[in-house]
């Protein structure tokens, strides 16, 4: 019935044929979290005489489409139809920023006598709304955390190549299947996993998706070593599969960005950055070639190394997730369900699905739980390293939070595991004192 009210209300000509377009100038403007406001230019233009006629019936609004993050100061966000002159007005619009992320700006004609709004005639041209994007001021503690990530992560990678032991990979050569196993879960099944829950989780943020994404394609965390020898699990296993995700990922991690990922940059309106990713991957060969030379003309110090390996990884991840919380508690005010789902999701799915698979293909139960942790438990410093370092702001900041909440998760499901050991009295395998300090 309405719509036949309408109708014939426009044949009788009460409701006028309305078409008039907006303009923003800069169409696209950047603002700092709760510090700064901005303006832009508006201009409303080719509007009617029957509707700039009707002062008392209709208004320009202009409206946000996340109050959350941006809004428009109040004495703008109302153009009266009295202030239109010769079917044109410009004028100053004061935007306000709230909190990190991209907030829209559009402007609509409101009918008071159906309560109705209306958009522009141009509202597919990309001018007629304006994109606010909300960042951090830059301090230079960021700058300090920044370089502090990228120092700590040439230390575990000079490390990581004075310990690397031929023997151990020699291992793979001769007891391939629970490796292989491992390898297949962690570097195909972890990304298409992380990439899956992303988009289950946050259907409308390709941002967290990113996060996710990225976290689930890192390799394996150097805290799997000491969580397989506290649960008895098979530690060998456990340094070999490391050693293997870890060098695998210089080339896994570009492949996935580059494929599955282009998916999630493309829906995130953003471009793919290809020279930064595979700088950094580079970048991360340099110290390691570095470890290995120390080991093959300074074996004395390799051996100092080695003792740090463990330490160092343990506090780089450490370092990085506390710092980034201290440095930036707006992530706290990111945490939500989704947020604290998708944290235990990935790393509890991981643990889920590869210990199956393990279990069908007869490992034993040392062997099935430590390809478990393996995979479960992912590099989440380096998901945070290039995150920080490969995305533009405000993605890079909001992206954080994921593998931030990742890595809060991901001891919850070893830590009953552990207990549950313990009050059952539950051994899975012995390991040589020598071997249980030499990696712990």
């Amino acid at each position: 019935m309405n719509w036949i009210l309408l109708l014939l209300m426009l044949g009788n000509g009460i409701l006028p044929i309305i078409c008039w377009q907006s303009h923003f100038m800069p169409a696209q403007l950047q603002l700092h979290m709760k510090t700064t406001s901005n303006e832009v230019e508006l201009t409303l233009s080719d509007i009617q005489d029957e509707i700039r006629q009707a002062t008392d019936r209709y208004s320009f609004r202009l409206i946000s489409n996340n109050a959350h993050l941006a809004t428009v100061a109040p004495e703008n966000a109302t153009i009266p139809m009295a202030l239109i002159t010769n079917g044109k007005w410009t004028g100053r619009i004061q935007l306000n920023a709230h909190f990190l992320g991209e907030a829209r700006i559009s402007v609509q004609l409101h009918d008071a006598l159906f309560n109705t709004s209306t958009a522009p005639e141009n509202a597919a041209q990309n001018d007629s709304t304006v994109l606010a994007q909300i960042v951090r001021p830059e301090r230079v503690i960021d700058h300090v955390f920044v370089g502090s990530i990228i120092l700590l992560m040439s230390l575990v990678y000079i490390n990581f190549g004075a310990a690397l032991n031929m023997e151990v990979l020699q291992g793979l050569l001769t007891r391939p299947v629970g490796p292989c196993i491992g390898f297949i879960t962690q570097t195909v099944g972890m990304p298409l996993l992380s990439y899956a829950l992303g988009v289950f989780i946050f259907p409308e943020s390709p941002a967290m998706q990113l996060g996710l994404f990225f976290t689930g394609i890192a390799p394996s965390g150097g805290a799997s070593n000491t969580w397989s020898a506290v649960l008895s699990a098979n530690i060998n296993l456990s340094v070999l599969m490391t050693t293997v995700s870890n060098f695998a990922a210089f080339a896994s991690m570009p492949i996935w960005i580059f494929t599955l990922g282009q998916l999630i940059f493309e829906r995130a309106g953003m471009e793919v950055p290809y020279g930064k990713i595979a700088t950094y991957c580079a970048s991360l060969i340099i110290p390691l070639f570095i470890g290995i030379a120390i080991q093959r003309w300074l074996p004395r110090l390799a051996q100092i190394l080695v003792r740090l390996l463990k330490p160092i990884s343990a506090c780089l991840i450490l370092f990085i997730v506390i710092f980034a919380v201290i440095t930036n508690f707006y992530l706290f005010e990111l945490f939500s369900w989704q947020i604290a789902v998708a944290g235990l999701a990935l790393p509890g799915l991981g643990y889920i699905i590869a210990w199956l698979a393990a279990k069908l293909l007869h490992q034993n139960s040392a062997d099935a739980l430590t390809i478990a942790i393996e995979t479960g438990i992912q590099n989440t410093g380096i998901a945070i390293f290039f995150l920080r370092t490969t995305l533009p702001q405000p993605q890079a900041d909001l992206t954080t939070v994921v593998p931030v909440s990742v890595a809060i998760m991901t001891p919850l499901p070893l830590l009953g595991i552990y207990l549950y050991q313990r009050c059952h009295g539950i051994k899975m395998g012995e390991t040589s004192a020598a071997e249980h300090q030499r990696i712990v």
